[in-house]
């Protein structure tokens, strides 16, 4: 479980996060949507410890984060980012390797284990072909799927990803997310997803949380959140509503 209690954050003296309370459960996919420069990016790298937190407490499954060091805290939350500052020079296998880390023995070397982990994780999101190949020479939604594999390798009950299908087409997005649900049914994980699909939010959460202006304005089913008074309110344009003809999940029409 995650537990977001109370958190802020400011850069310099702008407060970028208020006060953000969130609990998301195992076996459960939380979205985060609000438009850009809502805070989402920030709430994420906030939870994982790479921006400082001003006020408030983040729990991963009852461990308050801030007492735990990097290696302790890698193997609770892992981080899909979103494909950017990657180093050139490893290959996709070096890259998703490193989501060992964590495990790796004193001598810092993978064993038979850490191979297997990885190359199952590699096979799970299309990308074994990839392998061998730089991450250089590879294309933005190759690398988002190298990084789910890191994130997977790593082993954790909780990930965090910011923007995974940001870079990749419509297929990819389908199936990542389809891979992402999969693991959490199978792994009872605990997945919080920063996205700006809205669609692919409501088919694929089971509950939303809309942040704007660095306030969690309101959390629920996408049958709660998002409704045509809710999403004109935040995003300040006209929408439509229908439901999807399979799952009844709303699906969002832009107004013109």
């Amino acid at each position: 479980m995650l537990k977001i209690q109370n958190i802020s954050v400011f850069y310099g003296n702008r407060k970028i996060l208020d006060n953000i309370n969130l609990e998301v459960n195992s076996g459960e996919i939380v979205a985060l949507i609000g438009p850009n420069g809502a805070g989402k990016s920030t709430l994420i790298r906030s939870i994982s410890g790479v921006i400082p937190i001003k006020s408030g407490r983040v729990e991963a499954n009852g461990k308050e984060i801030t007492s735990l060091d990097s290696m302790q805290r890698a193997r609770e939350i892992a981080v899909v980012p979103q494909a950017v500052s990657l180093p050139p020079a490893f290959t996709a296998w070096e890259t998703v390797l490193l989501g060992r880390t964590p495990y790796l023995n004193f001598l810092g070397q993978a064993s038979a284990k850490d191979e297997a982990i990885a190359r199952q994780a590699l096979e799970q999101v299309d990308a074994l072909h990839l392998a061998e190949h730089r991450m250089d020479e590879i294309s933005g939604g190759e690398q988002q799927r190298v990084l789910l594999a890191r994130a997977l390798t790593q082993d954790t009950s909780i990930l965090l990803m910011d923007e995974p299908t940001a870079h990749l087409d419509i297929r990819h997005q389908i199936d990542l997310l389809k891979l992402v649900k999969q693991q959490v049914k199978e792994k009872n994980l605990t997945v919080l997803v920063a996205l700006h699909d809205l669609n692919l939010a409501s088919m694929f959460a089971d509950r939303i949380a809309i942040v704007q202006n660095g306030v969690l304005c309101v959390a629920g089913s996408p049958q709660e959140t998002l409704t045509v008074e809710i999403l004109n309110s935040i995003y300040n344009v006209p929408v439509h509503i229908i439901h999807h003809p399979e799952t009844n999940t709303p699906l969002i029409i832009p107004g013109l």
